[in-house]
């Protein structure tokens, strides 16, 4: 036997699964007398009741039930097939604010993991250098560097920090054997732009004695202090979260075990405009969990 007309199985499924004409008719955009009409074809072809007809609804027959569940699952299927070939869905935009430094070293390298769980977000990432406020016109998400005490209401803190000595494996090489903190300070060091007073409290916690050790080159980021160091001379004072993958890869070694703890920290801000969206909420939950974890 061929299959019935497609519209009167659609009818006949609508019907069965709200036990009424009327209700299919209004899910299907028909008038009752066009569903009933739809089903009596159906019957008629198949030569056999689905429903019985009652004064108020239908219920469908012993062989209507049997009939309904695998064309029900048929549709289904149908539908399901649609959407993952053909349904284009719509992509949610956040677009995220970082330092340079925290952009490049701690969240890019994690970007794939996020988009893996939640490919229908799509990220804006953009980068500066200090930021201290929101641009509310072009920013959902601000990761930002400080105490936490700013204007925005929700400030979410994702970590303490502590930074260590790094150099070049040449570098330490040239100070011999047992090479002393002091040495290598004093042959010149990279600081970053703001964070300078951080040597004189690595001295004094440590007990180092160490006087201002000479500035070979002065960066604006951590970042270009890594890369410039990763060239072969100097020693910077870097948070271990922006130069673990400098360690790892073996381009750099943190000798000494000299861990600084940091005051501020890196915050994630919400800006005030963006209304509790969904994708902002699952992107923070998402953070705070890689970075914790």
């Amino acid at each position: 036997m061929r299959l019935p007309h497609v519209t009167w199985l659609r009818a006949f499924e609508a019907a069965a699964r709200h036990s009424s004409f009327s209700d299919a008719a209004i899910e299907l955009n028909l008038t009752p007398a066009a569903v009933s009409q739809q089903i009596r074809l159906l019957e008629k072809y198949l030569g056999t009741p689905l429903f019985r007809r009652l004064p108020r609804g239908v219920v469908l027959t012993d062989m209507g039930q049997a009939y309904a569940l695998p064309v029900r699952k048929s549709f289904f299927e149908m539908q399901e097939a649609t959407d993952g070939l053909f349904h284009v869905r719509r992509k949610r935009k956040l677009r995220i604010r970082a330092s340079i430094s925290y952009a490049t070293l701690v969240l890019a390298p994690r970007l794939k993991a996020f988009h893996d769980l939640y490919p229908d977000i799509e990220i804006a990432l953009s980068t500066a250098v200090w930021s201290d406020r929101m641009d509310h016109e072009t920013i959902d998400v601000d990761i930002r560097y400080g105490t936490g005490h700013w204007n925005e209401t929700d400030i979410w803190k994702l970590g303490d920090e502590v930074a260590t000595v790094v150099c070049h494996p040449d570098h330490l090489k040239s100070f011999g054997a047992d090479p002393r903190v002091q040495d290598m300070l004093q042959a010149g060091i990279v600081p970053v732009l703001g964070s300078e007073i951080e040597w004189r409290r690595l001295s004094d916690q440590f007990d180092l004695g160490c006087p201002e050790p000479p500035v070979w080159l002065t960066a604006d980021s951590s970042l270009i202090a890594l890369q410039s160091i990763a060239a072969g001379f100097g020693a910077a004072l870097i948070h271990k979260s922006f130069s673990q993958p400098f360690l790892e890869r073996g381009s750099l070694v943190s000798p000494f075990d000299y861990c600084l703890p940091i005051r501020e920290a890196y915050y994630l801000v919400f800006n005030d405009d963006t209304g509790g969206r969904d994708e902002i909420e699952t992107f923070r939950s998402w953070l705070t969990g890689e970075i914790r974890g």
